[in-house]
């Protein structure tokens, strides 16, 4: 099976979000497991600075349409050598014990400096690019010349997000008669509803597509075009990142407008829950902690938390309860409710550190609790990756206060690393946390309830032994990729899931 991952953003190679961890390590896990997979993916600025030495030029230049003009698409890849160095794909051995590598997959880059060499993926601190309608049909289209021009005839097409979100539809109209997509069927993952690509019905003249499309049910959205709309209309498969993810979308209160055409295709949609990367995470073998440890010997975790402390200059001692947020600075993350709690959560003697970026008036806001309370509150508000891992690491609780949540990679590093979940009770919080064995969840989204949540902690926090016992108990939790992964192939397949 010959599987194409199409991404806006993959690691190592570019992230703003999840997206990119979940895409990057699913072709990862692909590849480990001898899957036959390509990674399609733009060129952007930074990866080119940070690949420099490891990004090859095919030589394949296209031209794209984007309405009446042309656009020049420049094809890259990557090495076999620089893809194993670059993302960990590992070796194994045969049965004679001789080293054989799995199935390297393929990554391409689609290449355009005026749409792709920017300093940010999307847009800048007060907006998103104004042609970002412009960017994204041409790397949808540019993805499916470079599959006609070198013959690539993949047997799934796995679409991500809005920005793929063209994909699918291509496929039934302008590509349908192509024949390396004869047998090609498409997959959509929505990440997150909250983005969608909406953009104004003029940009229909320059997807190729025909405005019989701009109705109800196909690509209009309120006068507008509606991309992720697409892309739900004409995958074969739809599929979201958490099962109870799944059924709040076909809510009007989480359908963010389209649980009307999702609720018409439930029989292709499907919850599937991301994994994380366990090489990447494993707090026994973590390049950016001063001190590594296991669920048997938690010495190191303690140690963590002492250089921490010293790093944010916190009071206390390595008793203190210290809490984390590491994640986008966003209303959809509960910034609102969490900020409320700060003095409360203060006043019940802990130490919070938060990290990330984001909105600009959360950003100050938080500022303010960091004068307000030195010696208690941390903020680093630009994401660092070794400062993150010490975070996740050095904590004893982890806050996820999400006004709705698709499925949370937080939570399970978290966990991975012992720290207790303090989350509300939404998509895949719900499906990754067992209250009051693994964390604790909290239902109405309140500052005041979500108080009643970290006082729970903390009066668990409180009995050493019981609270050894959950971390412990966190360990063991298993959100490898793997099952998820053999999950994605069955749905490929057609089997029932």
């Amino acid at each position: 099976m010959k599987v194409a991952i199409v991404t806006s953003e993959a690691v190592p190679f570019s992230k703003t979000g999840g997206l990119a961890d979940v895409a990057g390590t699913l072709f990862k896990e692909y590849t480990n497991m001898g899957i036959d997979a390509l990674l399609f993916v733009p060129l952007y600025k930074k990866t080119k600075e940070q690949f420099a030495d490891d990004i090859q030029y095919t030589g394949i230049e296209i031209d794209i349409h984007i309405g009446k003009a042309f656009r020049k698409c420049r094809v890259f890849t990557l090495d076999s050598v620089s893809v194993y160095r670059r993302i960990g794909v590992s070796e194994r051995k045969s049965h004679t014990d001789t080293p054989t590598r799995r199935h390297p997959g393929t990554i391409f880059f689609i290449g355009n400096d005026e749409f792709f060499d920017r300093d940010d993926l999307y847009g800048t601190p007060y907006g998103d690019y104004p042609d970002n309608d412009q960017r994204f049909i041409f790397f949808c289209r540019g993805v499916l010349e470079v599959c006609k021009r070198l013959d690539i005839r993949p047997d799934i097409m796995h679409c991500n997000d809005w920005q793929t979100g063209l994909i699918p539809i291509y496929l039934k109209t302008v590509y349908r008669h192509s024949p390396v997509f004869a047998g090609t069927k498409s997959v959509i993952t929505i990440h997150n509803l909250g983005y969608q690509g909406i953009f104004p019905a003029q940009t229909m003249e320059i997807t190729g597509l025909g405005w019989e499309l701009f109705n109800m049910e196909g690509v209009e959205f309120y006068g507008d075009i509606n991309f992720l709309k697409a892309g739900i209309v004409g995958a074969d498969f739809i599929t979201t990142v958490s099962k109870t993810y799944a059924k709040e979308i076909l809510t009007p209160e989480s359908g963010f407008g389209l649980d009307g055409i999702l609720r018409k295709r439930t029989a292709n949609l499907v919850g599937i829950l991301n994994g994380i990367d366990y090489k990447e995470w494993n707090p026994a073998d973590d390049k950016f902690l001063p001190y590594v440890y296991n669920k048997l010997k938690l010495s190191g975790k303690l140690q963590c938390k002492a250089e921490l402390m010293k790093k944010c200059s916190f009071r206390g001692d390595i008793d203190t309860p210290l809490l984390s947020f590491i994640g986008r600075i966003a209303s959809q993350k509960g910034i609102d409710i969490l900020t409320d709690a700060i003095p409360q959560m203060i006043a019940s003697e802990v130490n919070i550190v938060i990290i990330g970026r984001g909105e600009a008036h959360y950003l100050t806001l938080l500022a303010s609790m960091k004068n307000r309370f030195p010696d208690a509150f941390f903020l680093h508000s630009e994401f660092d990756e070794a400062v993150a891992h010490l975070a996740y690491a050095g904590a004893d609780i982890f806050l996820m206060p999400s006004l709705y949540e698709p499925c949370g990679l937080g939570q399970m590093i978290a966990m991975r690393y012992g720290t207790i979940p303090v989350a509300r009770k939404t998509g895949g919080l719900s499906d990754t946390i067992e209250d009051r064995l693994s964390g604790f969840l909290f239902d109405e989204y309140s500052a005041g309830a979500f108080m009643e949540g970290i006082h729970r902690a903390l009066s668990r926090y409180a009995d050493k032994k019981l609270w050894q016992r959950m971390v412990k108990n966190t360990m063991n939790k298993d959100f490898s990729w793997r099952k998820s992964a053999a999950m994605y192939l069955d749905l490929y397949s057609g089997k029932k899931i």
